[in-house]
């Protein structure tokens, strides 16, 4: 066999999927121009490892034979692909992948998120006409989660009221399935980068990928494809890129004009939905950090005044003497909010409290001297606590005993929170976390601090009523 030619016709496959993915990328840009960042962010490289299309956040893996079918007889299936594609990218799909067991049940669930927001779109380069099937559970799942995220539908499909039978699961594939999900970080392919833990004898070098170990779909399913180490690094790196890239998303979304932002339906809320159930805590806790000098030796800097007399007095002998005081932007008055009613379960609350105790604990986050009030609430406030120091916030987290039981009110707290503030019991109360379920009457009038209601993501949970003055974090 001529090798030669065999190379040269690798390469004009690839060239040729290459120019067809181009043209779509090209259409797509004239009609869905806020998405051109990340219509730039994919390369591409031929794959026949996949006998469809796919992508691992770095590069499009496409089949030439597939895209090329697809440009010449559906080249609007071709783009809504592409853009099928991109929003697994945008909501990290297959990053969290990694933390499902169940992974055909995770990817049928991440192709429902992404088709439910395409079909909610009206532009005509990625149109689709939606069957009564697909329109049929839109309405159940929607009825039942409100807002459809993978998170969601997961715990949804695996309840065992819910549970598919093998025919309605391959029912729902057929009609959600658009590209392979067999490069995504999978948790039993993951777990351990130890040399001696993994089977190396018939993988590929550290370079290479393997095509199709587990055989070829040949509907085009999902197969599980070895990630060599330098790629698995490639594809970490870029969860940064598209963790930003969302959020630029959200920041565009929300400028464009009403006629845009109803082309893109759904999209721009549940953007804003996963934006913040993602929030980092650290982030969240930038909100209450205020710049002040503390006490003690400041390394990073010193007194000018003493380097320059140095110099001028012994020549090339300059005195320096670091500052006694630095700035720092801590935590300084914060009020903590536990709803106590009979719907909040002890294990809630304590995991609420284990989880912000950990990223509040440390003296990095404190002023020397604080104030967080701990204010326990059903209908009426139950008890509140006050706590002085980091030593004081640890005995808290450790010895809680939640009080109450009854239906929930969220203004009690607010009142108290305002009879402080009337008393000048805070100097300069910075905000306002209230974990609860949400189920409960909350104030009308904002507040003229940070305020955040906190719900556990994996929970039953009312958060439609939270007032638009406030934010919703999900743990």
């Amino acid at each position: 066999m001529d090798t030669r030619n065999t190379v040269s016709r690798s390469e004009e496959l690839s060239r040729t999927g290459i120019r067809v993915l181009d043209a779509a990328r090209t259409e797509l840009y004239m009609d869905m121009r806020f998405m051109g960042a990340a219509l730039s962010s994919l390369s591409y490289e031929m794959d026949l490892s996949t006998t469809t299309v796919g992508t691992d956040a770095v590069s499009i893996r496409f089949n030439p034979a597939h895209v090329l079918r697809l440009f010449v007889e559906e080249p609007g299936k071709l783009n809504r692909t592409y853009v099928h594609m991109l929003l697994h990218c945008i909501f990290r799909h297959m990053y969290t992948s990694e933390r499902y067991e169940d992974t055909r049940l995770f990817d049928l669930c991440a192709d429902i998120v992404v088709e439910s927001i395409l079909d909610d779109m009206d532009y005509q380069c990625i149109y689709r006409v939606s069957s009564d099937y697909r329109d049929r559970w839109y309405e159940t799942l929607e009825k039942e989660l409100k807002v459809l995220t993978v998170e969601r539908l997961y715990r949804y499909f695996s309840d065992e009221a819910n549970l598919l039978d093998e025919r309605e699961y391959e029912k729902l594939e057929r009609e959600f399935f658009l590209d392979d999900h067999g490069f995504w970080l999978r948790m039993e392919e993951q777990k351990s980068d130890d040399p001696d833990k993994k089977d190396d004898k018939d993988k590929p070098d550290l370079d290479q990928d393997m095509d199709a170990p587990k055989g070829a779909d040949p509907e085009g399913k999902t197969t599980e494809k070895y990630i060599n180490p330098r790629r698995l690094q490639k594809i970490r790196n870029k969860q940064k890129d598209w963790d930003k890239e969302a959020k630029r998303l959200e920041t565009e979304i929300e400028t464009i004009g009403k006629n845009q932002s109803d082309k893109i339906g759904k999209f721009s809320w549940i953007l804003q939905f996963e934006n913040t159930n993602r929030r980092d805590y650290k982030e969240f806790l930038d909100r209450f950090k205020e710049l002040r000098e503390e006490g003690g030796i400041d390394l990073d800097s010193f007194d000018y005044g003493m380097y320059s007399f140095g110099l001028a007095t012994y020549g090339n002998m300059p005195l320096v003497e670091e500052n006694e005081f630095r700035e720092v932007k801590k935590v300084q008055e914060l009020v903590i909010a536990i709803d106590t009613s009979a719907s909040c379960q002890d294990e809630m609350v304590q995991r609420f409290l284990n989880e912000t105790g950990t990223m509040l604990l440390s003296s990095e986050n404190f002023f020397q001297k604080i104030r967080i009030v701990v204010i326990q609430c059903d209908d009426q406030v139950q008890k509140v606590d006050v706590i002085t120091s980091v030593e004081d916030m640890d005995k808290y987290a450790k010895g809680i005993h939640v009080e109450g039981g009854y239906g929930t009110d969220f203004r009690p707290v607010f009142e108290k929170v305002e009879e402080l503030r009337r008393q000048q019991y805070f100097e300069n109360l910075k905000g306002l976390i209230y974990f609860t379920d949400g189920y409960g009457t909350y104030p009308d009038k904002p507040t003229d601090y940070d305020t955040a209601f906190v719900f556990i993501e994996d929970s039953d949970y009312e958060d439609d009523k939270v007032p638009d003055w406030a934010l919703k974090l999900y743990m």
